[in-house]
């Protein structure tokens, strides 16, 4: 792998800042304030809520099959002509509109919010890694490690400013406060047009343009280059093994994402002061985590730090699954009254050290493995196998809580992380880098 240089901060800032600006999106729309409301309101099929459950899973997953099919088609064409910020920018322009035009959904109009969802979810999902391709070109590979985590911890910043002022101005997930907690998509939005605005201000477009080569077409170009990579996967056999671990990583990720707030609220029965601090809770230690394992991975490795991070989502799934149990146990063990929030919000610490660190140590150990002038490309796989997890885990998911509930459904996720642990105890990263060098 050839040596490079270590962009300027400001440049390294602006790319960490769109990190910052989508997080109100993820946190507004998917965790915290929409799925709650789409699932307890806009649908509202009260006491279980398993149809609303089941469609938003649904929702969440066709936008994640759209990202599949043109993610990896986008990374190829990107690479070949140079036209990363241009596809950015695009897919940043789409999550604003269509976002913003969340206010217009009233309660009953399933369809019309699931279509919505739909785009605006493809739209930032595709953006996650149109911005990520640009990682490889910001430093060497030993500064991979906390640019990354430093992407990841202003994003959990960023999200911490949006939803605060959301939760303070907005108010709680109810029909009777509908006409206040709808204004979460434009809010949503207009901060991330805002604070996205540095990204394509300082971010450069590197390396060289190529023409169109004569008769040919860049859907033609893309699915060459797509052949090539599959043809060529075989000598990269740790970053394969790689991708499967984030796979199951992944489809484990979305699934707390997508549900965490909606099985404090249909599980556990939250108050809306948990709920407040527990979003308080995991954004500050979503943040720790990120740059904290992003410094360890300069100690000690970037394979070593991801697999710390997925055994801490291991005991962090088993800590919500557990929560009524754990409960009560302290109680007859060691005379501790804990309710089950107070549990809860422990488990959601734990969630959210490994939230951002494993996302981090996973995508700094793919820009370490991928060779050189295929970054977008191979960028684009690391995106197809997160979107492929996320259908696998959200539409699982959907399809168990509708059957058994959704609280004994969360036991799918301890599977999941158990085994992203045992594919990537295989991956060797020193092996893997020779491998990428070689190229």
């Amino acid at each position: 792998m050839v040596s490079r240089k270590r962009a300027p901060m400001k440049e390294i800032a602006g790319w960490a800042m769109f990190d910052f600006a989508n997080q109100a999106y993820t946190l507004l729309i998917i965790t915290v304030v929409f799925g709650d409301l789409f699932t307890r309101v806009i649908v509202g099929d009260a006491p279980d809520f398993r149809l609303g459950n089941l469609l938003w899973s649904l929702a969440l997953a066709i936008s994640y099959l759209l990202v599949v099919v043109a993610a990896p088609i986008c990374g190829a064409v990107m690479d070949h002509r140079r036209w990363r910020k241009r596809f950015l920018f695009l897919s940043y322009l789409a999550t604003v509109i269509s976002t913003a035009l969340l206010w217009l959904i009233e309660p009953g109009w399933i369809l019309w919010a699931m279509a919505l969802i739909i785009v605006s979810n493809f739209a930032y999902a595709i953006g996650e890694s149109f911005i990520a391709a640009f990682l490889t070109g910001l430093g060497p590979p030993e500064d991979l490690g906390w640019i990354s985590g430093l992407g990841w911890a202003l994003g959990y910043a960023g999200g911490l400013v949006a939803t605060a002022f959301a939760l303070a101005f907005l108010g709680e997930v109810s029909l009777d406060n509908y006409d206040r907690i709808r204004w979460v998509g434009p809010f949503a939005a207009g901060f991330f047009l805002l604070t996205a605005l540095p990204t394509f201000l300082w971010l450069r477009e590197r390396g060289r343009r190529r023409p169109l080569p004569d008769g040919a077409s860049y859907l033609r170009l893309a699915v060459k280059r797509m052949q090539g990579t599959f043809r060529q996967l075989g000598r990269f056999h740790d970053l394969a093994w790689l991708m499967g671990s984030i796979f199951f990583l992944m489809a484990g990720v979305y699934i707390v994402v997508s549900f965490a707030f909606i099985f404090g609220a249909q599980v556990i029965g939250w108050s809306e002061s948990t709920r407040v601090l527990m979003f308080v809770l995991v954004q500050i230690t979503a943040a720790i985590g990120a740059l904290g394992f992003g410094v360890l991975q300069s100690m000690i490795g970037a394979r070593r730090t991801y697999l710390i991070t997925l055994w801490l989502w291991l005991l962090a799934i088993l800590a919500i699954w557990q929560t009524p149990a754990i409960a009560e146990l302290s109680r007859s063990l060691f005379g501790v009254h804990w309710s089950a929030e107070q549990v809860f919000l422990g488990a959601g610490v734990l969630a959210g050290l490994s939230l951002g660190s494993s996302q981090s140590a996973g995508r700094a150990l793919v820009g370490l493995l991928t060779p050189n002038g295929r970054s977008a490309e191979f960028f684009g796989f690391w995106g197809t196998a997160s979107k492929l997890a996320a259908i696998f885990g959200i539409l699982g998911l959907g399809l168990l809580q509708a059957a058994f509930g959704l609280g004994t459904a969360i036991v799918f996720c301890l599977l999941l992380f158990a085994l992203a642990i045992l594919i990537g105890i295989r991956v060797n990263e020193d092996r893997g880098r020779r491998a990428a060098s070689l190229r």
